[in-house]
């Protein structure tokens, strides 16, 4: 039987995460916004504070691996390797587990173009190598969603979506950008992806199990959020670089 210690323990990092809020309100206030967060579009879940808290937690881990001169692609292939070992912990039914190497792979994926630009080594090679890698993190982290929510078929076709869904806002931007439309806004962005399956994947022990619920409930209602929030937020990226495609072709014919 779990004792109330051990059902606690992985909570307290993101307890003790949260315990810095007020210590960075306080001691960055009326400090300019890091230049990266402020070129990013904010969203809903994770605003301009929030992002900057994040990027000043991350700070000296930061400067630690720009002073061992950490590879960019070794961050990269760790989000990659992370990403699997989060779909094995699903299948394996190690939910905490699972959560915080969600969790850790979004660290990597933060960390790794901050490295690179602090290192002066920020390339196309580089983007590119970034957001495949993070492609196929996502789909081995959600094969291992389906696998644990099998028994029930909406949960499964829920993850597909939410899949399917994370990889068309990356197309849509990738294909934007191709045609000279570069337009990374919308809800569900891969970092709220990250935090809200994590989190959701967290609660999950807590919420169905505790409950009555059926298993894996909870986080499949939450992987519905992530498939409407992604396939919605690919649909507003389309219609955006639609716009603005047509608005430059118009523009061009004048």
């Amino acid at each position: 039987m779990t004792t109330p210690v051990a059902a606690l323990a992985p909570w307290l990092p993101l307890v003790l995460l949260l315990a810095t809020m007020p210590i960075y309100a306080l001691r960055t206030r009326g400090r300019p916004r890091d230049a990266n967060v402020a070129g990013r579009p904010a969203t809903l879940l994770l605003g301009y504070w929030v992002r900057d808290w994040m990027i000043w937690l991350l700070a000296p881990l930061e400067r630690l691996l720009v002073r061992w001169r950490v590879s960019p692609d070794a961050l990269n292939y760790a989000g990659g390797v992370l990403g699997l070992l989060a779909g094995a912990a699903f299948i394996a039914h190690q939910l905490p587990l699972a959560a915080w190497l969600i969790a850790t792979g979004g660290i990597s994926d933060i960390l790794d173009g901050r490295v690179a630009r602090a290192r002066g080594i920020a390339s196309p090679y580089g983007a590119f190598v970034d957001s495949t890698v993070d492609r196929f993190a996502e789909t081995f982290t959600f094969v291992g969603v389906a696998w644990y929510l099998a028994g029930a078929a909406w949960m499964v076709a829920a993850t597909v979506l939410a899949l399917g869904g994370s990889m068309l806002v990356s197309y849509t931007r990738a294909q934007g950008a191709a045609l000279g439309v570069d337009y990374g806004g919308g809800l569900a962005q891969r970092a709220e992806r990250v935090v809200v399956l994590a989190i959701a994947t967290l609660l999950e022990s807590t919420l169905s199990l505790r409950s009555g619920w059926v298993p894996g409930a909870f986080l499949g209602k939450a992987i519905a959020l992530i498939a409407v929030a992604s396939i919605s937020t690919a649909i507003y990226r389309m219609i955006i670089i639609m716009r603005t495609l047509r608005e430059t072709e118009a523009g061009a014919r004048r």
